[in-house]
């Protein structure tokens, strides 16, 4: 039987010619400094010159790795731009310069870099954006734990909190390729100890802090799931585009509750890593007692930061005041009228007391929210 095709609207065909305008993005991944990346990268572009495309080199960061340095050889490097801040003299990639230059190709490593503050883009990645919209094709690098999503779970598996991050529509969404470069714990810990990675003063603590064989283990088991999922993902938007699937989660709908706890932030990374895999939508609610007028600063700047995630995430973000209605009862609402099928929540910070005398905002929900799946989401231990 032959698949059903849609008509294509106006709109949909204008966003193609666009694409085909679009220079292409290709991200090489890693679990972890040191696997590879910018060396691989570099060997694409002599392979690339060698069959006569124009390759250029807009920002490569060799960490004077003496074998990573001798493969820049020939290329055409592209200057960095100083900036001046604070009293001193910076270096950033030349965004302008290189779309001017407009080579086929650009390489661009450390995805994940935050420029300094007076630069036009706060991110690298938001450079990169701008030099594909000139039509100029992109080669650039990232590591695992750079992944907005996946900071918590790095966090828990390193104890280290990683300040860079992307958001995943960069490397899901963005990025027309993404490759794993990989490499065992055993070999990363060789070339560690050989000074192939960091300074010879640093080994030793990195041995025995992020690159232990068990942290090193867990974040190559997430590289490789994460770009396992990116293929899966791109293989159902082709099968969708051409009428033979639709989406898995076509019917469910996915609500993260936050409050102004500490656990917030890790309670919308995780709804969006149910959402995506279920390729549905993602809901942000926030209930408040308080009009918003009275709210302190500091809650104000959190649900700042909460709609920064929503937006990396493209989720709704909803606040609400509950007016009469208890917050149980103004989740309830929320939910029915979105048609939300899951509700993600953090564990109760009520004390025992005060669950006994006010009752439990969760057991609430889960008594009077009939037909909607609750997850209990437990509170990292502050200690």
């Amino acid at each position: 039987m032959f698949p059903e095709y849609k008509r294509k609207t106006p709109e949909e065909i204008l966003r193609e010619l666009e694409q085909l305008k679009r220079g292409k993005l290709k991200v090489y991944i890693g679990s972890a400094p040191g696997v590879g990346k910018t060396y691989r990268l570099l060997q694409e572009a002599h392979e690339l010159k060698a069959e006569g495309i124009d390759v250029l080199v807009g920002l490569v960061e060799t960490h004077n790795r003496k074998e990573t340095s001798d493969l820049i050889r020939d290329l055409e490097i592209v200057r960095k731009k100083e900036v001046r801040y604070k009293g001193r003299l910076l270096e950033e990639m030349d965004t302008q310069a290189i779309i001017e230059r407009n080579p086929d190709v650009v390489i661009v490593d450390e995805l994940a870099h935050t420029n300094v503050p007076t630069s036009p883009n706060e991110k690298r990645y938001m450079d990169v954006e701008e030099i594909l919209q000139a039509g100029i094709n992109v080669i650039s690098a990232v590591n695992i734990q750079h992944l907005e999503s996946l900071h918590d779970i790095v966090e828990q598996i390193t104890g280290i909190k990683v300040r860079e991050r992307i958001p995943d529509h960069v490397l899901h969404e963005m990025a027309n390729e993404v490759i794993l470069v990989d490499v065992t714990p055993e070999i990363l810990r060789k070339r560690l100890s050989e000074g192939k990675i960091y300074d010879k003063s640093k080994i030793e603590q990195a041995l025995t802090n992020f690159f232990t064989d068990s942290n090193l283990g867990a974040l190559r088991e997430l590289s490789l799931r994460e770009v396992a999922d990116d293929i899966d993902e791109r293989i159902g938007k082709t099968r969708m585009q051409n009428g033979l699937q639709s989406p898995t989660g076509v019917h469910e709908k996915i609500m993260v509750c936050v409050q102004y706890g500490g656990n917030a932030e890790k309670l919308i990374r995780r709804g969006w890593r149910i959402a995506s895999r279920l390729k549905t939508d993602l809901f942000i609610l926030h209930v408040s007692n308080e009009a918003s007028m009275n709210r302190s600063q500091e809650d104000r700047m959190k649900i700042q930061n909460w709609k920064k995630l929503a937006t990396q995430f493209n989720a709704t973000f909803i606040v609400e005041q509950t007016d009469k209605r208890t917050i149980s009862e103004t989740i309830r609402d929320i939910a029915v009228e979105n048609g939300i099928t899951q509700i993600i929540l953090g564990q109760s910070a009520r004390s025992r007391w005060e669950e006994i005398t006010k009752g439990s905002i969760v057991n609430n929900i889960m008594r009077i929210a009939t037909g909607i799946d609750i997850h209990i989401v437990a509170d990292q231990n502050e200690n």
